[in-house]
């Protein structure tokens, strides 16, 4: 354009012309400067789009970087523990792993379930649990949950101040619900209708758990239309947030995904939880297809507790320290100390008699000989 620009001055320069001629000579080279400006302006624009597009497709590609926080419920005293059938823990070792968790900055902990007692006897000093351990902290904010299956306990844990929100649970599966509470799914949501009119009576936050949201030990593969119905309904019911549990670890992520697909033109990302066992090593790996999914709240178990006593073969519940590990890996937050969580699971395994289920405590530990 230059080059063009500097022919032109050149032959304008050499000419002689008279008066009339110059002025249109002149207006001739104005009306080409403008359209070289025209053109420079549109590949500069070209360009800067270029850029523009490159910068979008880098924040979509990290859309959850380090500006973005996930929230970590921990189910090992409770969730955790319930499996654990070789040994009951004592009621003071159950309030150290709590106020262990509570140190590492866990800010929602399931601290016991008001089950039987004969079917689930590590939870039979819950109460117990519940008023050795004092209130939960208020700075940073804590809260205290607990499972409860029917109004008798919606009651238990409502006498006690220090429980601060409680649990309710339903299935996917018919058969899975039979075997668990023995009753129907339909019965189970009859069930819980008095234990949400006491919640709301006392101004207690509920949440709902659905199990066998991918496979059930007894019927096999579990229709998505179902897990959507429950989901649905304990959320009309009042529950605050709904947690998808894959109870037996069979889920892989490209289930976890045609799920949460289903699930989200229906439920807010902000209302979903994901609980996954992780029976066959695909947990964390479903945990990241759910964060792509923005689901921010995970379920796990300090040291890999857990199991389910009614589904045979069910391992334990991802690990906490594993999850906090990849979520800080990717640059996410989640208020969690991963010292003194490694340290709070390495408790319990000793107490318990055995080493961690998490690989990252494992290497931590490891480290520190």
């Amino acid at each position: 354009a230059m080059r063009i620009l500097r022919t032109i001055m050149r032959t304008l320069q050499t000419q002689q012309h008279d008066t009339t001629e110059r002025n249109g000579n002149i207006l001739i080279l104005i009306l080409i400067i403008i359209i070289i400006i025209i053109i420079m302006m549109i590949r500069c624009s070209r360009t800067t789009i270029s850029i523009a597009s490159t910068t979008l497709l880098k924040l979509r590609r990290s859309c959850f970087s380090s500006s973005s926080s996930c929230k970590i419920v921990e189910v090992g005293p409770r969730d955790g523990l319930q499996n654990e059938s070789k040994m009951i823990v004592s009621t003071a070792n159950k309030v150290k792993l709590i106020h262990l968790l509570t140190k590492a900055g866990c800010s929602t902990i399931e601290v016991g379930a008001f089950v039987s007692a004969t079917w689930v006897p590590q939870m039979a000093d819950s109460m117990e649990v519940l008023e050795a351990i004092g209130p939960p902290p208020l700075l940073p904010q804590v809260s205290y949950s607990c499972l409860v299956p029917n109004v008798r306990g919606m009651a238990l844990a409502a006498s006690n101040p220090h429980c601060t929100e409680v649990a309710i649970f339903a299935s996917a599966s018919e058969s899975f619900s039979q075997k668990n509470i023995n009753c129907s799914i339909a019965k189970s949501m009859e069930r819980f209708e008095p234990v949400m009119d006491l919640a709301a009576e006392k101004a207690m936050p509920v949440r709902g758990y659905v199990s066998c949201v991918v496979g059930c030990p007894y019927e096999g593969a579990v229709d998505i239309k179902k897990v959507c119905q429950v989901s649905e309904q304990l959320l009309e019911m009042g529950c605050y947030e709904v947690s998808l549990g894959d109870t037996i670890g069979v889920g892989t992520p490209n289930q976890i995904k045609d799920l949460l697909q289903a699930l989200q033109p229906l439920i807010p990302a902000d209302k979903l939880a994901v609980h996954f066992h992780d029976t066959y090593g695909q947990a964390l790996a479903n945990i990241l297809v759910a964060l792509e999914q923005d689901v921010r709240t995970i379920d796990s178990s300090v040291a890999g507790l857990g199991g389910c006593p009614y589904a045979k073969g069910a391992s334990g519940n991802v690990a906490t320290e594993d999850v906090v590990y990849m979520l800080h890996g990717m640059g996410m937050e989640t208020n969690i100390d991963l010292d003194a969580l490694v340290d709070a699971g390495s408790f319990i395994s000793n107490v318990l008699g055995k080493e961690s289920d998490s690989k990252v405590a494992r290497a931590m530990l490891a480290k520190r000989i």
